[in-house]
Formats: structure tokens, C-alpha cells, sequence
């Protein structure tokens, strides 16, 4: 892998895809600690291997796979061979995803990833082409690859997420707890007076916390403060505001934790929202027959034609990182 000491990452929107966040990064010691996305992640590998742990154990992506994590899914993120990995990603919303399943899947109920690595060549290129329309500005093939891809994912490896249910007393603590501690994000109790409040011990209400939302509440804690620095910094608000409004010490410490969980600093991060294409122009819609042709061929078991190396591989470019996973 060339370059393979140097580390870059670009995480950014497109006006014509709103709400879908997008990521092209190249990562060698980057460690990404246990988080969630709000979004799905569908992160496609061009090189190298990521391995990430999901639901218990480590998973492996390598070229031409698919890392895929539903939203709210807590898992981690590191390089699983020395010369680190290469990525492109886009994280739709799960608003979308019901939309496109809804209308070219059977899946009934709320739509979501199966297993968390595919290993498709085809639907990698659909999501690195994805990328390449964004930088192109083509906002009609942005939308209908990213479409496209969504359909073949679901048609390959989706099926209807499991409904929650509160079990036990403990979990309905863990709620509990949760409710108070997003109330509290800028001055959280202790997990002694947060158990006590809720009238249960520290061991259990951590138990229970661990089993409701596979992470501790501190852990928990620390990436919901992300998430509402990102709506922040989103928003226009100066990182040291941003720090201050959501309970870190300061801007170092928002950078810090920002950066485990995003990959890449908060100002990087907003500068690259500020610079989003301001095309309010309306898309043109792809005709029925053309897209339900193109959709049909999602579920092929070899592509239709094969996508040309550089759409599988494209340049990793974008603003120098040291410091998103799936």
C-alpha cells in the first residue's frame, strides 16, 4: 500500500443527499473506541482490513467488503494488518433506508442490516461511486447509486430489526438512568448517586446499563456528547462553545474525544459542513423504466458489467487526519 504511513480522513455532506453523512478515509494506528451512529453505516473497503468489534466478537472487512452496522449498534474500529485500511462510507438515515425498503424489498418492519460484513465486490464499487458522483458534483448518480446500493444490500443481507423489549426491572432502570443522565449532559452525577436516585446499587444499575445499551453509562455518556457536538458544530456553534455546552473540560478534550469517535478533529469536521455545495436546485428524477432496470440488476449474483478499478479503488483524498469507523 503506498504512502502507508500517513493517515487522511474527510468526513462531509452533499447538498443533493441530505442527511446522508459520507466518509473517504485511509487510517493505519487509528483506533476507534466503542460508539454508536444515529445513521446506518455502510462503509465499503478498498484496501487493507479493518476489523471491528460488534455484538461480542471481532469482525473482519477486507477489499471488496462491506462493513455494515445498524444504527445504534455499539462497536469499535482498528486496523486488522500493519498497513491499516482504506475506506469509503455513507451513513444514510434509517428514514431512508424504511423508504427504499419499502419500495424495492418485502421486508416488513423496520429494515436493518443482518450480518455485519458482506463480502460483495459489486455493491463496494456502488458505494466508492457513490463517493466519486459527490466530487464530480453529478447529484442524479449520486442519488441513484446510493439507492441502488441500499436496495442490493437489503435484497443480500437485510431483514427486520428486533423490537426491543423491556425484560426486567433492571432494564427499566437502565432507561431510567439513561433519561437522567441526557437531561444532566453537561453535569452528570456519579453512578453512586445515579443508582441511588433510581433506588438500586451502583454494580446492578451498571449491569443492567451494560445489557440495555452494550456500553457503561460513562462510555454511553461520552458518545451521546459527541453526537450533540456534532449537531452543534452542524449548526455553526465554535468548537470551545460546543466543548463547554456538552460537558467536556474543554476544546482539547472535545478534540480528543471527537476524534476516537468520528475520525477526524472537530474543526476539520465543521469546516468540511461549511463547505458544502450550495446547488438548491431540484433533482431530476431517473424514469421508471431506466431505474427499475437498474434496480433489478442489485440482486445479480455477478454485475452486469464490471465497475472499472478506479471506481473500486478510487483515490483517498481529503483533508490530512491524525486522528469514521464503521
Amino acid at each position: 500500500m503506498a504512502g502507508s504511513g500517513e493517515e487522511r480522513a474527510r468526513h462531509w455532506r452533499y447538498e443533493e443527499l441530505p442527511g446522508v453523512d459520507l466518509l473517504r478515509a485511509r487510517y493505519v494506528r487509528k483506533t476507534f473506541v466503542r460508539h454508536t451512529h444515529e445513521h446506518f453505516v455502510i462503509a465499503a473497503i478498498a484496501e487493507g482490513v479493518e476489523v471491528f468489534h460488534h455484538r461480542g466478537s471481532d469482525q473482519y472487512a477486507g477489499p471488496g467488503a462491506l462493513a455494515l452496522v445498524n444504527p445504534d449498534t455499539p462497536h469499535t474500529g482498528r486496523a486488522g494488518v500493519p498497513e491499516g485500511w482504506r475506506y469509503g462510507a455513507v451513513y444514510p438515515t434509517p428514514e431512508l433506508v424504511a423508504e427504499i425498503a419499502a419500495e424495492t424489498t418485502v421486508i416488513r418492519g423496520t429494515p436493518g442490516f443482518v450480518s455485519p460484513v458482506l463480502d460483495d465486490p459489486y455493491a463496494a464499487a456502488l458505494v466508492h461511486r457513490v463517493l466519486r458522483a459527490v466530487d464530480e458534483g453529478d447529484a442524479l448518480a449520486a442519488d441513484t447509486l446510493l439507492r441502488i446500493a441500499v436496495t442490493r444490500l437489503l435484497r443480500l443481507n437485510g431483514g427486520p430489526l428486533p423490537q426491543r423489549e423491556v425484560r426486567t426491572a433492571g432494564t427499566a432502570a437502565a432507561a431510567r438512568a439513561r433519561a437522567v443522565l441526557e437531561e444532566r449532559l453537561a453535569g452528570p452525577p456519579t453512578l453512586e448517586a445515579l443508582a441511588a436516585e433510581l433506588e438500586t446499587s451502583p454494580f446492578a444499575l451498571l449491569r443492567a446499563f451494560r445489557e440495555a445499551y452494550g456500553m457503561p453509562p460513562h462510555t454511553w455518556l461520552t458518545d451521546t456528547r459527541v453526537r450533540r457536538a456534532r449537531r452543534l458544530l452542524d449548526a455553526g456553534t465554535a468548537p470551545a462553545d460546543v466543548a463547554a455546552a456538552v460537558g467536556f473540560t474543554d476544546q482539547s478534550h472535545l478534540s480528543r474525544h471527537f476524534s476516537r469517535i468520528v475520525g477526524v478533529p472537530p474543526g476539520a469536521y465543521q469546516r468540511e459542513r461549511k463547505n458544502v455545495q450550495d446547488t438548491r436546485s431540484r433533482l431530476l428524477l431517473p424514469s421508471g423504466v431506466w431505474q427499475k432496470r437498474q434496480l433489478s440488476q442489485t440482486c445479480a449474483p455477478a454485475a452486469p458489467e464490471t465497475p472499472a478499478t478506479g471506481d473500486r479503488t478510487p483515490p483517498s483524498s481529503g483533508t490530512p487526519s491524525g486522528s469514521g469507523s464503521p
